[in-house]
Order: structure tokens, then sequence, then C-alpha cells
């Protein structure tokens, strides 16, 4: 009997030591297969549109932020440069307003829609028409009329202020408003959005178009057809002057690069980080 009891002590002692030894290892185990975060770093170059450059500006900043061993340089000089930098892989990501021209079709470029972008005729603010309509501002745009009394205003020269040949913005207005007739050779070319605003703010009786992010107090916005902007008569259909914000990558992305363009995607970028003007992707009609 005492033989007994001994045996019974010693298997239970054995038992509770072989549980706590198991335990032991399962807890070093589980130590070891916890994930770790993944530390993003590298540096991503992207060039283009000068329409972008709000929304990427912004997005850039909270981006370092959060990713401090990034670093992330963005450059402006139109849609169309941006498109053929990357394609002869001198950046990371080319941004644009327009889609792909057929002669970089074959190049291997991976689209990513990161945007929706309207467009609005602004003026000098001494300028006191308000609305135009399409073909008012094809007859504008072409130099067919050179005055503001034409189109209901003050006996007042017009002078266009507006983007190279090699910008997404003058595309997409080519495209939409002009319906691919060609602009005048009258007037006065700058590089970015922001140089247009400005100049359009400080010459009288000048008119151009930006995106909706480059207007303030200082210049007046025109009505469209008797439409005024918003982002409810874009999404609606009823203002149809915008284009989608595009960033290219040279097949598809990896690293820093897609880490951005994700964050970029995201829902709380999208709904809450973006940019006034901009509209997300996920909320247009069509």
């Amino acid at each position: 009997m005492k033989l007994s009891k001994k045996l019974g002590a010693l298997l239970g002692i054995g038992a509770l030591s072989l549980g706590l030894l198991v335990a032991g290892c399962g807890g070093d185990s589980a130590k070891k297969e916890a994930p770790k975060a993944t530390t993003i770093e590298g540096k991503v170059t992207a060039q283009g549109s000068t329409a972008l450059l709000p929304l990427l500006k912004i997005a850039q900043e909270q981006f370092e932020g959060k990713n401090p061993k990034v670093t992330i340089n963005i450059t402006g000089g139109g849609s169309f440069t941006g498109m053929n930098q990357v394609a002869n892989k001198a950046v990371d990501i080319g941004n644009s307003d327009v889609e792909l021209p057929k002669e970089l079709a074959d190049k291997g470029l991976v689209d990513h829609k990161v945007t929706v972008m309207p467009f609005v005729f602004i003026t000098n603010p001494d300028v006191k028409t308000t609305n135009l309509t399409q073909q008012q501002a094809i007859d504008i745009l072409t130099g067919k009329i050179t005055n503001w009394k034409d189109v209901g205003g003050a006996d007042q020269k017009i002078t266009i202020i507006h983007r190279a040949k090699s910008s997404g913005s003058r595309a997409t207005i080519a495209k939409i408003v002009l319906n691919n007739q060609n602009f005048t050779d009258n007037a006065v070319i700058l590089d970015s959005n922001g140089a247009v605003k400005a100049a359009i703010a400080t010459t009288a009786g000048a008119i151009g178009y930006v995106d909706v992010p480059y207007v303030d107090k200082s210049v007046n916005m025109l009505n469209y057809n008797g439409v005024a902007y918003s982002e409810q008569a874009v999404t609606s259909g009823k203002y149809p002057v915008y284009a989608y914000g595009h960033m290219y990558t040279n097949g598809a992305p990896t690293g820093a690069t897609k880490a951005f363009i994700d964050f970029i995607l995201s829902k709380d970028f999208q709904e809450s980080a973006s940019p006034k003007g901009f509209i997300p992707v996920t909320k247009m009609s069509k």
C-alpha cells in the first residue's frame, strides 16, 4: 500500500513537470512565430501632372511621416513628360491627367487610377462674365472671340493663359470642351496649373483653366453650360469637365513604390485626407 502511494505521487510529479515543460516550449514557440512588422524603406521618384501635385504632396508628407525610412521626390513637368519618363524607366511613377497615348501602349506601363480631378474655367476678378456655354468656350479658346462683350461681358480684350502641349490639363480641355479643335496660338503659355492661376489673378481680362484645388479668392470660377462646379455635379454627370488622375508604373510596382500607391488608394486617404477638389474614384456613378 505504501509503495503504491509513493508510486502514484511520483507519477503525479512527473506529469506536472512534463506539463510545465510542454507549456514552456509552447510559449517559446509562440514568441518565435509572432509576425514582425515589415519596415518600408527606399526612394520613390515621380514626375508629371501638376494637376495632381496638391494631392500627391499631402500624400507624400503623410506617408513619409508614417515611414521615416522612405524618401519620395515628386516633380511636375506635365502629364506627357511623366508618362515618357516612366516608360524610359527614368522615374518610378509617371503622373498623368490622361490615358496612355498609342505610342506608349506597348511599353508595359501599369495604370493606377487614384482620383478624379474636375477642371474649371477661371478669370481675372475684373471679368464680369459668370458662365460660358461650350460653344462660347470653343470660340474663345480657338480665337474666334477676342472680346468679353461678345459673351455678355464688358468691352475688354480677352487674354488666354494656359498650358503647353505636354500638359494633360490642356489635353483634357481639348478633348472635352474643344472636341479636339486647335487652340489659338495667341495665348500665354505657362508650365503649371499654379503658374496659370497666379498669372490670371494679375492679368486684366484673363481666362484659363485649372483643376479645382488651385482655385482661390484671387480668381473667379465660371459656370459651364449653366452648371456650377460641385462634387455632386461631377459624380451625377451634370458637370462633364473632369479627368482621372493616373499614376503609371513600369510593370507592377513593388516595395516603397507599391506602398505609396496603396496608401493613396486607401479608404482613409481617399475619403478623409485627400485635398478638397479631388474626388474619390469610388464615388463616380459611371
